[in-house]
């Protein structure tokens, strides 16, 4: 097992110890074995959705935990696909991008239309595919922010995927529209017996204030966190926050002090929880993004992130370009590291 608190450093009390001073635990639908039955057994999802999302709990490493490490590679149109693989060009063949998952022991492979449907008959059946239906491309000149739709539910489904995913830019320009593309998607989705997960990002140019950078506030991720809820994401996707105060530091939109007084401290524990009271406590999944590879402070940074996630509540963690940007043997270790938080009895819910 990995030793998490050594990767900690300095940090390791403060993350391993702490007691969180919002919202308590006993408030929270925790992950857990019995997760599908004890929290989906409430909502409108169909006997297809609770199938599929009980074998995507089931898969993997973390089989049967109720948490989730989901392998996600869609960058080859988001940032190009020389960007994201020649770093390691063996991941220009989609079937290299799905045995990472499978030998990485992940519960699912995210990728694209066209990754995911040249390698479905070979893997559909060996592991969880999820499907990522839209994508911001970077061909465009001058640059584009929209996430344009590159797939239908349909196709997700006829390959033999159990989910999709898909982005939603809040607080961009195009924003209303991708609500209303993405909410009827998810709609057809869960009809067709598929679950559906949020990348729930912000992204405008005004949440950049005097030098710090709102994108990753705990108080407006959180607001985003809750619209993916409103619109039925099963599961959440949402980077970690790294500060607070976007509402008043910005000066728009709807808050209440008590948000800042009592609900969240600076303590990242903290900001991480107030995003799972916003997944309706806990009801839809909060998994967190493991962000762009750095090198040799990636192992690190992964399971500090898993750390954080899972002692707020949250339920998994999302690694991508940490994990296929390294060689394989690394990139499977990472990926093992992360899982090991989950597993461990010693990182507890704080």
């Amino acid at each position: 097992m990995t030793d998490i608190a050594k990767l900690l450093g300095d940090e390791a009390d403060s993350l391993l110890n702490y007691t969180c001073t919002g919202f308590k635990k006993e408030d929270l639908y925790l992950p857990g074995p019995d997760f599908v039955d004890r929290v989906f057994s409430d909502n409108d999802r169909s006997p297809h959705v609770l199938r599929n999302l009980q074998t995507l709990f089931n898969n993997g490493r973390l089989g049967g935990t109720g948490y989730l490490s989901i392998l996600p590679v869609d960058q080859g149109i988001e940032h190009s696909a020389g960007a994201s693989f020649a770093p390691n060009p063996m991941y220009f063949d989609p079937k290299n991008i799905v045995e990472l998952a499978l030998q990485g022991g992940c519960n699912s492979v995210c990728s694209t239309l066209g990754v995911l449907s040249s390698v479905a008959r070979r893997y559909a059946h060996k592991i969880p595919m999820m499907l990522k239906l839209n994508h911001n491309e970077s061909l465009t000149l001058p640059a584009m922010y929209e996430q344009t739709m590159f797939a239908q539910i349909e196709q997700a489904h006829d390959m033999g995927c159990i989910a999709v995913g898909a982005t939603i830019y809040f607080g961009s320009e195009d924003s209303r529209r991708q609500i209303q593309e993405v909410s009827e998607a998810f709609e057809r989705a869960h009809e067709l017996g598929m679950v559906t997960v949020l990348w729930s990002y912000l992204r405008n140019p005004e949440f950049k204030k005097d030098g710090t950078d709102y994108h990753v506030s705990s108080d407006l991720t959180s607001q985003a966190v809750h619209l993916a809820a409103t619109i039925k994401a099963d599961i959440v996707k949402q980077k970690l926050p790294e500060n607070n105060g976007g509402y008043k530091a910005i000066g728009f939109g709807h808050t209440h002090d008590k948000v800042y007084s009592e609900l969240t401290s600076d303590h990242p524990i903290d900001l991480a929880r107030y995003q799972v009271a916003n997944s309706f406590m806990g009801r839809a999944g909060l998994i967190n993004s493991g962000g762009g590879s750095k090198g040799h402070s990636d192992l690190g940074e992964a399971v500090r992130t898993a750390v954080i996630n899972k002692r707020a509540g949250g339920m998994g963690l999302i690694s991508g370009r940490k994990a296929f940007q390294k060689p394989l043997k690394e990139g499977i270790e990472l990926l093992n590291a992360v899982q090991d938080v989950y597993l461990s009895k010693d990182v507890t819910i704080a």
